[in-house]
C-alpha cells in the first residue's frame, strides 16, 4: 500500500470518527453530507453509469428519492452521466457506452458498470469465456525461428451467453475510452420481486431456468476483472445488503412486492461502500 493510499484512507476515518463523535447525534442521512470530502480522489471527477433499474434515475423515482451515484455527487461533487435503463441486460452495455460516448466524448472520467441481476433472471446461459483451436505460430528457444503448432484462444463475442455479452461490452468499453477509468461492480443479493402476474421473480435461493444460481453470474464478473483488466468491486459482498436477511429488508424497497431493488438507505449504503472502495482506485490517467 502507498503512503498516499494510507493517508487518503486515514483521513476519511478521521474524518468519519468526527462525524460520529459529535455531542448531539446527527441522523444518519447527513453524517456523509455534513463532512468535507474535497481530498477525496474522485472529488469533482465526471463519471458514466451503466447499469439496469438500480441505476436508472426513472425507476421507483416516487419512492426511492436518491440513487447511490446522487449521493456520490452530493458528497463528492461528481458530475454524474447516467445512461442505467430499467431491465436491461449485458447485451444493453455496447449500446449505453456508445451513447456516453456520442453525448460526453471523452470528456469523462471514468465509468462505473452495474449490470447482471437480469440476465439472470432471463436465465441467460454463462457460457464460456474462450473458443480454442490449434493455429501455426513462428516460436524460437534458442535456436532459429520456425512454425509451431499451438492451442490458441479467442475471446467468444456472442450475445447468446453471459461470459460473451460481458467480453462484447467491456471490448466495447475499452476500444471507446481506452485511456479511461472503468469499473465493474457484481450484482446484489436479491429476493422475491412480484411486480404484477406477469413479473413476479423468485428469490435467490432458486435456479433460474438454465439452472444457475445467481453466484454464477457474480462469479463471472469477478472473472471479467482479470480477463478485461479491469477492477471489479464486488457489490454482492461489501456492501452487506441481503435482503434473504430479514432483518435487512429496510435496505430494498417494498417487504410485500419489492425485496429486488434498493430503498433509498440501501442506495445510501451502496454509495458509502463505494466512498471507501474508490479510494483504491485512480478515477483517471
Amino acid at each position: 500500500m502507498t503512503a498516499g493510499r494510507i493517508i487518503l484512507i486515514a483521513a476519511l476515518i478521521v474524518s468519519s470518527f468526527n462525524a460520529f463523535s459529535q455531542e448531539t447525534a446527527e441522523p444518519a442521512d447527513s453524517i456523509c453530507a455534513s463532512q468535507d470530502f474535497s481530498w477525496h480522489p474522485w472529488h469533482g471527477k465526471k463519471v458514466g453509469y451503466i447499469g439496469d433499474s438500480i441505476t436508472d434515475p426513472n425507476n421507483n423515482k416516487k419512492d426511492v428519492k436518491k440513487k447511490y451515484w446522487g449521493f456520490l455527487e452530493e458528497w463528492l461533487g461528481t458530475t454524474p452521466y447516467v445512461y442505467g435503463i430499467s431491465g436491461r441486460q449485458w447485451n444493453d452495455v455496447p449500446r449505453q457506452a456508445r451513447k456516453l460516448k456520442e453525448e460526453h466524448g471523452d470528456d469523462v472520467d471514468a465509468i462505473i458498470v452495474l449490470m447482471g441481476t437480469n440476465d439472470f433472471n432471463s436465465s441467460i446461459p454463462i457460457g464460456e469465456w474462450f473458443t480454442e483451436k490449434d493455429e501455426e505460430v513462428m516460436a524460437a528457444h534458442g535456436e532459429p525461428k520456425k512454425p509451431e503448432i499451438r492451442r490458441r484462444r479467442s475471446p467468444l463475442m456472442t450475445n447468446d451467453t453471459y461470459k460473451g455479452r460481458i467480453n462484447i461490452g467491456v471490448s466495447e468499453l475499452k476500444r471507446l475510452f481506452p485511456d479511461k477509468q472503468i469499473v465493474l461492480l457484481t450484482p446484489l443479493h436479491r429476493s422475491t420481486a412480484e411486480f404484477n402476474e406477469k413479473n413476479v421473480q423468485p428469490d435467490e435461493s432458486y435456479q433460474n431456468k438454465c439452472g444457475e444460481y445467481i453466484d454464477a453470474y457474480v462469479q463471472a464478473i469477478k472473472e471479467a476483472g482479470n480477463i478485461w483488466a479491469v477492477p471489479v468491486i464486488d457489490f454482492n459482498s461489501v456492501t452487506g445488503m441481503n435482503p434473504m436477511v430479514e432483518e435487512q429488508i429496510s435496505y430494498f424497497r417494498n417487504a410485500s412486492t419489492d425485496r429486488l431493488h434498493p430503498s433509498t438507505s440501501g442506495q445510501e449504503r451502496m454509495a458509502r461502500t463505494l466512498l471507501y472502495q474508490l479510494l483504491s482506485l485512480p478515477p483517471s490517467f
